[in-house]
């Protein structure tokens, strides 16, 4: 690659050099011959890159960059030397998806071609994907010799992370520069949840503030086949187009960047589902011009009711019986200025459910959104008496106490569950749902038609709550209770079973190696789940990654699995082909995003066996004569590891080969594996006592304040005898 004299922080050099910024801060001041800062001030020094790289070399840390982060580091260093390239964002995207579909073979010829003949093959490839993305201009595609360290880093990283992962980069980096703000990714397992709770496989999906595709991939994974999305940020746009191709490379991909409230791109569109996680809060949302609009069947919106104004429009481009999912604030249910609106909707009975969500299940983190499920009304339709109303929020989220602060990981299977099993019997018979107390209820539209239309769940669950028969909830508590007991018993067993002796005076030391390094000298092999559409390349040579049976048929276990200690609950949705990775006993799993608290890494054991890895999870097979399977999960696993292994900002990915382990002799290693063993199983007993704690403590404070229970030392006939329960 050629030299340059481009400059990096503390904070990249790290990342080249697969450490933390701590050891970076280290070797500054231990290391007389570290590079002197050439630019940049005394708070945040900037030094020369290849400098940089030179010292690092002499150290064996020259190669520890993945190739996402090589990418990153010379975006910014071309932007840094004043833009010496000529190739516009836009031209990258379309680079991305021309080189996600080449062998391997290919793309590493790309990147060792001399300096014209790669400029040249670039410019060949994004033009010839130009007729594939909307709106793009082949002729206005032009890259320059300022671009090579660029392409050369491009190339790379789609051969050896693929095109999603260079397409991410490139967005993160558009959206540095454009300064936008509040542009952030909806989580993947509430995004499946979105599209789940669409009944049937509907073929026309919209997301009108689509973002970077989340939802509309989820609807293509459930057999969409016309995707349309629009977003008011052109680099989202942009990357939703390219992010779809590359997911869903079957499906009509029609993407266009506007503002949907003010200037719809698709004003004629009938769509049969329209999904959407919209802008919240915003005033500006053009409430004076749009006053007169077509689309307010339901109520002119309110100037503080921006959500229901995309409510509306996402009911204006359903054809009849068609359904809108939307992601909603908790205030849009409650709110005095959308009153009339909420009252609209469910009198005409286009909102057919409300689900409340825990908080920490998207952004913002700190509140618990709403899911709202509506159906557009069909003329002469049946009658809708009854809205849904669930709360997944209690018993969802698993707090976690580290370093004196409190953190939250959601439990994504029980939510998913909660929401789609009351909902599925719910549609299946509205007259006769029963519903659950203090989780799900079905709502009589005469009784939420009162002064302020009050839609939030947790309220018009809780009310259910009176409805459960004493005996019966009772009997529940005592059973839930005796499973405590027995659940914290064995916790105190698996706690107290074990010593822990000091290492010395001061913490081990030893000799470490990435899991790339281990990689590449046989002792673990790294199998990564690709989608079909780009998996292009042969993935024989992984050594039986092969799943021998037909994908649609397996399990997928997802990273939230991993997190939750549950077995494997996703679905295939289309994603895998007979080529994918099947998980067998003894592998090392390893969630690839780190945003959430919780477990990392685990080993897998029969319950999955024979499952998919999802595409949120990386698996590292190790070989038993060489890693023992316990140790390496537990290294790989390791805050600290996984902090220096990361990046991104909104979203922490994990860099697999990043990841470093010790060199120790096998029987060593042993002795660590059952220990981290021990470790595993005393987290398994902790979060299954937790669980039933908080179930019985829901039981019993549902139980207390509806009536159906006494306190302890109370009778019935002793409550009677007093007069009633009325105060006196």
């Amino acid at each position: 690659m050629p030299q340059s004299s481009a400059q990096v922080t503390a904070a990249e050099i790290s990342r080249i050099a697969g450490v933390t910024r701590a050891t970076v801060s280290n070797w500054r001041r231990r290391h007389e011959d570290f590079p002197e800062p050439s630019g940049g001030t005394e708070s945040s020094p900037l030094y020369d890159l290849e400098s940089v790289r030179a010292w690092l070399a002499s150290r064996g840390h020259a190669s520890a960059a993945t190739p996402s982060e090589e990418l990153r580091t010379m975006l910014r260093l071309r932007t840094q030397s004043g833009g010496g390239g000529g190739g516009r964002s836009e031209d990258l995207l379309l680079l991305v998806l021309a080189a996600a579909g080449d062998p391997t073979e290919a793309l590493t010829a790309a990147t060792r071609l001399p300096d014209a003949e790669l400029v040249a093959r670039a410019q060949r490839d994004a033009v010839s994907a130009a007729g594939a993305v909307p709106a793009a201009d082949a002729d206005a595609v032009r890259f320059e010799a300022g671009d090579v360290a660029v392409l050369r880093a491009l190339y790379a990283c789609v051969r050896d992370e693929g095109g999603q992962a260079a397409l991410g980069v490139l967005a993160e980096r558009e959206l540095e520069d454009s300064a936008a703000s509040g542009a952030y990714v909806t989580p993947p397992p509430l995004a499946d949840l979105l599209a789940r709770l669409v009944p049937g496989s509907p073929a026309r999906v919209l997301d009108p503030a689509c973002g970077s595709g989340t939802l509309l991939a989820a609807a293509a994974h459930r057999g969409a086949r016309e995707l349309y999305g629009q977003d008011t940020l052109p680099v989202q746009a942009r990357r939703s187009a390219v992010s779809l191709m590359l997911t869903a490379p079957e499906a009509t991909v029609t993407v266009r960047a506007a503002d949907s409230l003010r200037a719809d791109a698709f004003p004629d569109l009938v769509a049969d589902a329209v999904l959407c996680n919209p802008p919240y809060g915003v005033r500006d949302w053009g409430h004076d011009e749009l006053a007169y609009d077509p689309r307010w069947a339901y109520g002119v919106p309110a100037r503080a009711e921006s959500e229901l104004a995309w409510v509306q429009h996402a009911l204006a481009h359903l054809a009849p019986g068609g359904y809108a999912v939307l992601l909603l604030p908790p205030a849009t249910a409650g709110r005095a200025s959308g009153r009339r609106v909420r009252a609209e909707l469910v009198r005409s009975g286009a909102l057919r459910a409300v689900i409340a969500l825990p908080a920490g299940a998207s952004v913002p983190l700190h509140i618990g959104l709403q899911v709202w499920v509506l159906r557009r009304p069909e003329p002469g339709g049946p009658e809708r008496k009854s809205v849904l109303f669930v709360d997944t929020a209690a018993d969802a989220v698993t707090a976690r106490t580290r370093g004196g602060s409190r953190s939250a990981s959601v439990d994504w299977e029980g939510v998913t569950t909660r929401a789609l099993d009351a909902w599925r019997a719910f549609t299946e018979d509205p007259d006769a749902f029963k519903g659950e107390p203090g989780v799900a209820h079905a709502v009589g539209v005469v009784d939420l038609l009162d002064d302020v239309v009050d839609l939030t769940p947790a309220r018009l669950v809780r009310a259910s709550r009176a409805e459960a028969d004493p005996a019966e909830l009772s009997a529940e508590v005592a059973a839930t209770r005796r499973k405590l007991t027995e659940a914290a018993e064995a916790l105190a067993r698996t706690a107290g079973r074990e010593e822990w002796s000091p290492a010395g005076a001061t913490a081990r030391e030893w000799r470490t190696a990435t899991a790339s390094d281990l990689s590449r000298g046989g002792a673990l092999t790294l199998l990564r789940t690709v989608p079909d559409s780009v998996r292009t390349r042969a993935q024989a040579s992984n050594g039986g990654t092969g799943g021998g049976g037909k994908p649609e048929t397996r399990a997928v276990l997802t990273g939230s699995d991993i997190t939750t200690g549950s077995g494997p609950t996703g679905e295939p949705m289309g994603l895998y082909d007979d080529t994918a990775p099947v998980i067998a006993v003894g592998d090392v799993l390893v969630r690839a995003v780190a945003n959430t608290e919780g477990p990392m890494a685990r080993v897998a054991g029969e319950k999955d066996a024979g499952a998919l890895p999802g595409s949120h999870v990386h698996l590292f097979r190790p070989d038993p004569a060489r890693l023992d399977a316990w140790f390496l999960a537990g290294f790989l696993g390791a805050e600290e590891n996984i902090a220096g292994a990361s990046t991104g900002s909104t979203v922490l990915t994990v860099s697999p080969g990043r990841l470093r382990v010790p060199l120790l002799p096998l029987e060593e290693q042993r002795r660590y594996g059952e220990a981290f063993r021990h470790v595993h199983e005393l987290r398994a007993e902790a979060r299954r006592a937790t669980s039933l704690a908080e179930e019985t403590a829901r039981l019993l404070a549902g139980g207390l304040t509806g009536g159906q229970l006494l306190p302890s030392g109370e009778t019935a006939a002793e409550v009677r005898g007093r007069g009633g329960d009325s105060p006196h």
